[in-house]
């Protein structure tokens, strides 16, 4: 049902949409190929910092997102933390509005777009709904998540969106791009939330023997240096989220936030437990829930559920804190727009050192 609901969204955008859509369809078929490197080109045009903003589950409002955007990153949230769903409409016209705003008054600095996360899991009963709010918006860019399908691709191609998939291996990549993703967003070991086991030196690698398109890398990044390390590997840009939990814009309790600047990646669990997808988790929530972070069960797959956003208020694992590995870096509760600026700062640095190290060895 939920694929015939897709098509019928597909043909519900604006006739002038419709018509383009053949010549939008042969771009997207060239872009596959060689030159969607031109496309990451575009994108990074319009970062001060080649990074991406992470979709944090309950975490990431509009107040983080735009703070992010006018600091000259990608902000990014994911639709269902928009609650009730009609209020991802509300958050979509706040987001806009601002930004437009900070643009015309910042001509010399305009703000970098902003993202949209969608978890196309079946379970996810809101994803019409959601992804035709992107469709009448016209986000700049969505990251699916969970699940490629065709169908929402093509919805958001539709308007001259792109696509970027997030996958923890090489088979979802090749997947998600065969379905007509724009980019990808792979998934290391040591990410926050749902995530990998690969080394990012391993994944980058494989991924890149085949893509040239746009590729994101996350897992434990958390300093400018990281984001230039990033690049090194064969990323275009890092996708960052941990960090940002610790931002005075962020929606987390104060006892979260400090968690994290008082953590290290020791401090991580690695578990399926709470989702039933594996992911990173603070040892310090799962002690206060009750839990021993060394014995914990295995989490089923068959029960994950995003019904209704996730139904989070009758979810024991609600107080359980997602994060990622590279917390050691975060010393401190930030602004976003601090945070951005000590990033910037660090990857400069990590410019200048790198190209003194490596001059002794590159003629």
């Amino acid at each position: 049902r939920s694929r015939r609901l897709g098509a019928r969204l597909v043909y519900r955008v604006s006739a002038s949409a419709r018509s383009s859509w053949p010549l939008k369809a042969t771009l997207h078929m060239h872009l596959s190929n060689t030159p969607l490197m031109s496309a990451a080109s575009k994108l990074a045009g319009k970062l001060r910092l080649p990074c991406i903003g992470a979709p944090l589950f309950i975490v990431s409002t509009p107040d983080l997102v735009i703070a992010q955007c006018k600091a000259g990153i990608v902000g990014s949230f994911p639709a269902l933390n928009a609650r009730p769903k009609d209020k991802l409409d509300e958050w979509l016209v706040r987001i806009k509005s601002e930004l437009a705003e900070h643009d015309a008054a910042h001509p010399d600095s305009p703000a970098a777009p902003f993202a949209v996360n969608q978890i196309v899991h079946r379970s996810n009963d809101r994803l019409m709904h959601d992804l035709e709010a992107c469709v009448k918006h016209e986000v700049p860019l969505v990251i699916t998540s969970l699940g490629a399908r065709e169908d929402v691709n093509q919805a958001i191609h539709s308007y001259g969106g792109l696509v970027f998939h997030d996958v923890i291996n090489n088979h979802f990549a090749k997947k998600a791009v065969q379905k007509g993703a724009d980019g990808i967003i792979a998934v290391a070991a040591g990410a926050g939330g749902h995530a990998g086991t690969l080394s990012p030196f391993a994944l980058v690698s494989e991924i890149r023997e085949w893509f040239d398109g746009p590729l994101c890398l996350s897992g434990s990044i958390a300093t400018g240096s990281g984001v230039l390390a990033a690049q090194a590997l064969g990323a275009d840009f890092a996708y960052m989220g941990s960090a940002f939990i610790a931002s005075a814009e962020a929606n987390a309790q104060d006892a979260y936030k400090q968690s994290i600047v008082e953590s290290v990646a020791a401090d991580i669990v690695y578990s399926s437990l709470f989702t039933g997808v594996h992911g990173n988790y603070l040892r310090p929530s799962i002690m206060a829930a009750g839990l021993d972070p060394d014995n914990l069960p295995e989490g089923d797959v068959t029960q994950m559920d995003f019904g209704s956003g996730g139904n989070t208020d009758a979810k024991a694992w609600k107080d359980i804190w997602g994060c990622g590995q590279g917390i050691g870096a975060i010393k401190e509760v930030s602004t976003a727009g601090e945070i951005v600026e000590r990033l910037k700062g660090e990857y400069a640095a990590a410019v200048a050192e790198s190209r003194a190290a490596t001059g002794r060895f590159v003629p």
